[in-house]
């Protein structure tokens, strides 16, 4: 039976980015999970289609593989040189005639220099699992004094139904055709030469004979978790808080990835934020601000009282010490800045408007004065 093509079980184009392919492939788990259609075997088929289609597409070198030479790539005994037979009849000579003394290979003179890769597998080495980001929106106020909140996010998990190893229960695992059983894979040209672990085997150095129904020999699910976490008070848009552990799982027995919370402050009706200072402008009368007067100002944590000193001008700034959001490290808060804005009566009597008059008569000035013209 003919396989159906990755990109066309996941339902996304060619030139799909990693993202597009993880959010079409939850979207499809979530859908076809056995767990959620018990007993139907189109369901059971069509997530392991979907899982075997994103363990592909999901891995940049399997699918750099996959796009080059289709699902022949994956075949047991695929040799990618055969598939640039034409290359080595167009250069007729032979590497092994040229660095190799006769009856060694030449591969023995890179083992020479670098060792057999062979002989200390990669599988005896953990590795941590891969770290998460979720990002959460919070109000000035919630920033401002902290919060417990409860999060849902997604992530991978150890498949259930093989124990992450990808085999069906019962069967047994076979030789990983990429790494020879190694476990791992050079990167890299000539003395740049390093390694990683396989892509294929996951650093194990074994594929499985039978792959497990519930993931499709991947070892792993996707899980929905729910959290409770603790936001501390004054954090700030691209603020980050560490939760130990709930990313994805490790390799060979490896601790598991962290999740980072990736915080974003919502816009205030009121006041703007710089840094750990609050701003925020405040009307006041022409009568407070010719004579002065105690007034009350909103606070990010309340209300509180500033004086407003005779002849303040509109646009002047005041400032009230240790009332803006608390250091998120060290002690100590922020500012608050408050700027006056005098606004004027749109109509008043005229009895005011000839007090006005004679209150000019009695103080005559030119607030023009300096302008040049």
């Amino acid at each position: 039976m003919t396989k159906k093509d990755y990109y066309e079980a996941l339902g996304v184009k060619r030139g799909a980015s990693a993202t597009e392919i993880k959010k079409a492939y939850r979207k499809l788990a979530r859908k076809y999970h056995p767990d959620l259609n018990p007993g139907d075997k189109a369901a059971e088929a069509k997530f392991k289609e979907i899982s075997e289609a994103y363990e592909v597409l999901s891995d940049k070198e399997k699918r750099k593989k996959y796009d080059q030479f289709g699902h022949a790539a994956f075949q047991s005994g695929f040799d990618p040189s055969q598939a640039y037979t034409y290359t080595t009849r167009d250069f007729d000579f032979d590497l092994n005639s040229v660095f190799g003394e006769k009856g060694a290979p030449f591969s023995n003179i890179f083992e020479q220099f670098f060792g057999n890769r062979r002989k200390s597998p990669y599988y005896h080495k953990t590795a941590k699992g891969k770290d998460i980001t979720y990002s959460l929106e919070l109000s000035l106020e919630d920033a401002f004094k902290g919060i417990s909140t409860r999060i849902s996010f997604s992530r991978n998990d150890h498949c259930y139904g093989c124990t992450g190893n990808g085999m069906q229960r019962g069967s047994q695992g076979r030789t990983c055709p990429n790494c020879k059983g190694s476990g791992q894979q050079g990167t890299g040209k000539g003395l740049f030469l390093m390694e990683e672990p396989c892509p294929r085997c996951r650093g194990t150095g074994e594929i499985p004979m039978i792959a497990c129904q519930t993931c499709a020999g991947t070892g792993m699910i996707p899980k929905v978790e729910n959290i409770t976490i603790k936001i501390p008070p004054g954090v700030n848009t691209g603020s980050k808080i560490r939760v130990a552990g709930k990313g994805e799982p490790g390799t060979n027995g490896g601790p598991p990835g962290d999740l980072y919370i990736i915080t974003k402050i919502q816009p205030h009706p009121l006041f703007e934020r710089k840094g750990d200072d609050i701003y925020c402008e405040v009307p006041i009368t022409v009568t407070e601000a010719v004579l002065g007067e105690k007034i009350e100002v909103p606070t990010i944590d309340g209300k509180a009282t500033m004086t407003i000193p005779e002849g303040t001008q509109s646009g002047q700034k005041f400032r009230l010490k240790g009332k803006g959001v608390p250091h998120l490290k060290g002690s100590g808060r922020g500012d608050h800045y408050v700027t006056i804005k005098i606004v004027i009566p749109r109509e008043i009597d005229q009895a005011s408007k000839e007090l006005l008059k004679r209150f000019g008569d009695r103080n005559p000035y030119n607030p023009r004065i300096d302008l040049r013209y």
